[in-house]
């Protein structure tokens, strides 16, 4: 829709647009008899593809082909513009290192560098990632907001690190709660080996009890939390804010605001965008797999055009469209009534399943039926989230009633609310789910009845596998029966009711198999959703009331997404209870989920090793794969938050909550849960009681204010930047090493050696750096050279900006299962010496040696998250191509991203079949010119010869292997 250049134009565009006086690009279309069976998110798709016809990204035939989407769909490729780009810190920081590098590329060829600028609104949220360094604490010899991480900067300027106080968790104690004596740690702070309070600590080490100090508030833990952050990456936030200061038409989103999928639904969240004289649909592509969640609010964000991570991103943010293949789109009927006891996480498990079994990889869901009414704005939201466990692309609810209410509670103005409306319902983008006249065609319908929904947990190692609460300490024990999978862990019969006594603070507990060792409310998945996290609150209360505690060796912790939360859960009185059950607030953003928590305490470690326990953690977040929240815990259940909280009291898994009780009142009266559950019309009266639009209006204060530390921060003020040789944190990566004006065709791998030998079931986790760096790393071996200690290594998440670092931890997860070497771990087989190395030592000596390198692998290779060193590092490590069974088709365009070639072995083969060792050096031969799909044959030193199929799926993704990958091609566009 176009409207002219008027001062006030929302009144204008309102009247306009219920008038029905609109001017669309082809106004045919909106007419066409097809457009009405068109799913709405499909309407999206059409709506840009029309906006953005220009002849050469976008062509008629584009938008005809979507217009045919009953048969173009999984045939035809189609581009898309989207309205803007997210990105969060993380993998914010790489590819605004590599728009900076581009700059320096293109002036290189005498290019003005100030060209090299975001086309397509983008937003940078700094302030998404969160090490837990403090835990209730007291501050003892406070850091220096003057200190630094280089080398230069931490000599003579030592960091004192915040001490813990009884608390719990790491090297916490947590006796008496609020009170500690120094006999009382003798198990923690009087350890052999550990380092006395008065020593000063950095970075990820364990922080000690200062005995002798008293406790402070949760307000002041958070705070001390995001001040340990903004000291500790100051590198990072003065290359974020030149970013803000240098590129046009880039928004960064200032420290201590929230979480990038949290700020994206409650402060950028547009559903109409009014920008350069038209209206059309908010979409986004997000770099983080959460941004997801703002398709619960009719806003179209889709891994499939997210499918390159970051590197995808830098190109839409300079103004490439995304190429997609027409989606299939599900049509998701809820029908029924929801169980009062049955929390919104119980229905997105539930949903989860369903879509799962029904086995719609790659397809869009979008909901419909009288269902959908019953959920709120947070509820669809949450359910939106999940859609990458269950392997689609979007989970779409289009916008209603519910969704306008929601708005009314935000920062959307009354005139925006109707132009919103009016909007929508012009070009039938607004759905009134009461009437089935207005159900679109679906390539298929899946109906799930609500009524049906039940309390579940998942896990112990996958979100897919999920368990009823009430059949729980059932399917535990079944577990510790069968064997070693993604259900079973083999404990023998006679060792299955080992109990190991433990000190903690002076007093004697046991650990058991399914004991609770770490329960985490987390920010990823369920604090954009008041009644759930009012639901755990409430619940805290209830329990506090009636006597029940928690052990004090458990890790708790609690880290929303947003102030937000901590905002409701303050207001409505239920914040002192968690607090008092260990759940204080620790910060705003990823943190247990992730990996990013203090090590629990040595003696439960020590407990757990010495009965070779299956010990367990319960979260509430939707990643909880085996090793990641600690390497030690090996059971770990995704749980709504009132669930986590119950474990938690509980004290362990192997419970049923009808037959038995949590605790015991002083009066020795058994407590239920049943008994401290609070009721759905609890929950929902306090959340209309207290979520008020107060929340958002602070929420917009602290974006539009920043912060002191954010605003005090110096920065370059030059068009190019200024790259420091000495920093670990930001570096100049090598991506656009003698680029040249000229294509050069891609030459064959001539006499190529395996890097690696993998399996099936490579994730994105195996691959991609995340998490502590390991002391023994390459990446640690790296850092140790530029001087720092071990104290300052940070993590792979906060060094994403230096290329280095990150290739040396490339496959460096202590999970990985290399066929070359036998056992988990990160490392190979330097085949010409035969030697075991480091992954990243091997890759440097073939580099060294002139020799290109490939990878061998089985099915699904590359599956989980999408980031974009899944791939740059495999790049920078020479790896030219990988040759598997199948891919993760996200992974699958990241590598074609890179300039790697992802080749599928055919139908039937393996390497098994083929009987490769890996060790042979193999051979690819490249035609002139290269066709979608096409076949090439490889030949191996040892004479054997095999066909793969190239999955290059269309012409675009050809061009940008030509180029050497999507960077260089986008670097060219401009010389």
């Amino acid at each position: 829709v176009y409207f002219p250049s008027v001062e006030h134009p929302y009144n204008h565009l309102i009247d306009t647009l219920k008038d029905g006086k609109i001017k669309f690009f082809n106004p045919h279309k909106l007419n066409d008899p097809r457009y009405d069976k068109l799913p709405l998110s499909i309407r999206v798709l059409l709506e840009a593809a029309i906006r953005s016809c220009d002849g050469f990204y976008t062509k008629e035939e584009d938008i005809q082909n979507i217009l045919d989407w009953q048969q173009q769909q999984n045939k035809a490729e189609v581009p898309f513009s989207p309205a803007r780009v997210l990105l969060q810190d993380f993998t914010g920081i790489p590819a605004m290192v590599d728009l900076a590098a581009m700059r320096d590329a293109v002036a290189k060829h005498g290019v003005d560098p100030s060209l090299v600028n975001p086309k397509c609104p983008t937003d940078l949220i700094v302030d998404h990632s969160l090490q837990i360094d403090y835990n209730k604490c007291a501050i003892q010899n406070a850091p220096n907001p003057g200190g630094g991480d280089s080398p230069s900067q931490s000599q003579g300027s030592s960091r004192s690190a915040p001490t813990r106080p009884p608390s719990r968790g790491g090297s916490q104690c947590g006796g008496q709660r609020g009170s500690c004596s120094k006999a009382a740690c003798s198990d923690s702070a009087a350890s052999p080996g550990r380092p006395s309070a008065s020593v000063q600590q950095i970075e990820n080490t364990p922080l000690l009890c200062p005995f002798h100090l008293k406790p402070v508030s949760e307000t002041e833990t958070a705070v001390k939390n995001q001040e340990m952050e903004l000291i500790r990456n100051k590198e990072r936030l003065q290359f974020f804010k030149w970013c803000s200061k240098a590129f046009k038409n880039v928004n960064v989103v200032p420290p201590d605001v929230g979480a990038v999928h949290q700020v994206n639904l409650e402060y950028l969240s547009r559903v109409v965008q009014v920008h350069d004289g038209f209206i059309y649909p908010d979409s986004v592509v997000g770099t983080d797999s959460h941004t997801t969640m703002i398709n619960g609010l009719g806003i179209l964000d889709s891994l499939c055009w997210k499918c390159v991570g970051g590197i995808e991103s830098e190109a839409v943010m300079l103004g490439q469209p995304v190429s997609l293949t027409l989606p299939q789109v599900v049509g998701c009927k809820l029908v029924g009534s929801i169980n009062p006891l049955t929390t919104s996480i119980d229905i997105v498990l539930g949903i989860t399943k369903h879509l799962r079994q029904a086995g719609i990889s790659g397809k869009f869901v979008e909901f419909f039926g009288p269902g959908v009414s019953q959920l709120s704005a947070p509820d669809r939201t949450t359910i939106a989230n999940m859609c990458p466990e269950y392997n689609a692309t979007v989970s779409f609810f289009p916008v209603d009633q519910v969704t306008l209410k929601h708005f009314k509670k935000t920062n959307f103005a009354q005139e925006k609310l109707e132009l919103l409306e009016s909007y929508m319902k012009a070009v039938k983008l607004f759905r009134s789910y009461e009437d089935n006249s207005e159900d679109p065609e679906y390539s298929e319908v899946i109906e799930i009845d609500l009524s049906s929904m039940v309390p579940h947990v998942s896990g112990p190692k996958r979100p897919q596998d999920r368990v009823a609460v009430s059949s729980m300490k059932q399917d535990f024990q079944s577990c510790l029966d069968e064997k070693v999978g993604f259900k079973g862990f083999h404990i023998a019969k006679e060792k299955q009711e080992t109990r190991v006594p433990f000190l903690h603070c002076g007093q004697e507990y046991q650990l058991a198999h399914g004991s609770v060792v770490i329960a985490a409310v987390i920010s990823c998945t369920n604090n954009c959703n008041p009644s759930v996290m009012l639901t755990a609150g409430l619940l805290a209360k209830k329990a506090v009331e009636a006597g029940l505690v928690v052990k004090p060796y458990i890790r708790t912790s609690l880290a929303p997404g947003s102030g937000m939360v901590t905002h409701y859960l303050n207001t409505s009185g239920v914040l002192p209870y968690l607090s008092q059950l260990g759940f204080e607030v620790i910060g705003y953003g990823c943190a247990t989920c992730v990996g990013n928590t203090a090590p629990l305490p040595e003696a439960v470690v020590d407990a757990i090793k010495q009965g070779d326990l299956v010990a367990c953690g319960v979260l509430s977040g939707n990643r909880h794969f085996e090793g990641r929240l600690c390497d030690c815990v090996r059971a770990n259940y995704l749980a709504s938050p009132p669930l986590v909280v119950a474990y938690a009291i509980a004290g362990t898994v192997g419970i049923d909550f009808e037959k038995e009780p949590l605790g015991f009142t002083s009066e020795g009266k058994e407590v239920y849960l049943r008994d401290i559950w609070p009721s759905r019309e609890e929950v929902q009266q306090t959340e209309e009681d207290k979520v008020i639009s107060s929340m958002f209006r602070d929420l917009r204060g602290r974006m539009e204010k920043g912060n002191m530390f954010w605003n005090n921060i110096e920065c370059p003020e030059s068009v190019v930047f200024p790259w420091d040789h000495k920093s670990t944190y930001i570096r100049s990566p090598s991506f656009f090493s003698k680029l040249s004006k000229e294509v050069h065709p891609p030459q064959s791998i001539e006499n190529a050696h395996a890097l690696l030998f993998l399996g099936d079931k490579v994730t994105t986790d195996h691959i991609s750096p995340a998490g502590s760096i390991a002391r023994v790393s390459a990446a640690a071996k790296y850092l140790l050279s530029k001087r720092l200690t071990p104290r300052e290594f940070n993590s792979y998440g906060a060094r994403r900006g230096n290329d280095a670092v990150m290739t040396r931890g490339t496959f460096a997860s202590i999970k990985l299962q290399n066929r070359f070497i036998g056992k988990a771990g990160p490392k190979t087989l330097h085949i010409p010496s035969n030697q075991t190395l480091d992954v990243f030592e091997a890759a440097d000596r073939y580099q060294r040696d002139g020799i290109p390198l490939i990878i061998l692998a089985g099915k699904d290779y590359g599956s989980g998250n999408s980031r974009d060193w899944v791939a740059k590092g495999p790049y920078l490590l020479g790896v030219r191509a990988v040759i598997a069974e199948s891919f993760e088709k996200l992974h699958k365009n990241q590598l074609v991203g890179m300039g790697i070639m992802p080749l599928q072995f055919l139908t039937g083969q393996n390497a098994d079949s083929l009987e490769l060792s890996g060790k042979e050096r193999f051979s690819i031969i490249l035609p002139e010119s290269l066709s979608p799909r096409q076949q090439l044959t490889v030949k191996t030193s040892q004479g054997k010869s095999f066909d793969v199929t190239a999955l290059f799926d269309t012409e675009m993704d050809i061009l940008f292997f030509q180029h050497g990958g999507l960077l260089r091609y986008v670097a060219r566009t401009l010389l």
